[in-house]
């Protein structure tokens, strides 16, 4: 949707193209206007109720509770099964050599098993920085307290402020015109950042 200006309200406005409706038999209505400030009071008195103090802790269990199962990566269980192997080669060798072995051919044998756990570890890093991770509660509870101050002052906040606070949020609009409604979504990722300050609020 394409914001604009309406006798000097903000609305978006959707001009789903006929023809590209047509070609592939979507049922979209020709224009679609959906006003501002309809939308950013509810979403803000929405927002604002979620971290007042008698439901904080239900928001805090409901975000806690909405993330995905952690689940090891085919990569990461391969990397950690070669790492444990190799442990295990390193303390077999070591005792091998107090026996006394050649120490010619068990270093050597050391040094190979060494690159191997180095390459498995670098594998698993890897892995470990790419694969998203659950957020414990405690950085959950500090994430919503933050978050707490700035809805606050979200409904008088300077616009370009507020923009940027939806953004970390990872807010997503969905509108669904046969119904007239609008589906919220939040995504507070314990990457996304640090959170702007906003100006306006008292």
């Amino acid at each position: 949707m394409q914001g604009q200006y309406n006798h000097g309200a903000a609305y978006y406005r959707c001009r789903f193209p006929q023809e590209y409706a047509l070609a592939n038999q979507i049922e979209h209505p020709r224009n679609v206007y959906l006003r501002e400030d309809t939308l950013t009071d509810t979403l803000d008195t929405w927002l604002a109720s979620a971290f007042t103090p008698h439901h904080i802790e239900k928001t805090i269990t409901a975000i806690t509770d909405a993330q995905p199962a952690e689940h090891p990566t085919a990569l990461t269980t391969a990397a950690e099964a070669i790492i444990a192997e190799c442990d295990a080669k390193l303390e077999r060798y070591r005792a091998t050599l107090d026996a006394g072995a050649d120490p010619t051919v068990v270093t050597a044998w050391i040094t190979q098993t060494q690159a191997e756990r180095t390459r498995a570890e670098a594998d698993l890093h890897a892995q470990t920085h790419t694969t998203p991770k659950r957020m414990s509660r405690t950085e959950i509870t500090s994430l919503v307290q933050a978050l707490g101050d700035i809805v606050t002052v979200l409904r008088d906040a300077d616009p370009a402020d507020k923009a940027e606070v939806y953004r970390q949020l990872g807010l997503r609009l969905t509108y669904y015109p046969e119904t007239e409604t609008v589906r919220t979504e939040i995504d507070l990722n314990a990457h996304r950042g640090v959170l702007v300050r906003v100006r306006g609020g008292t």
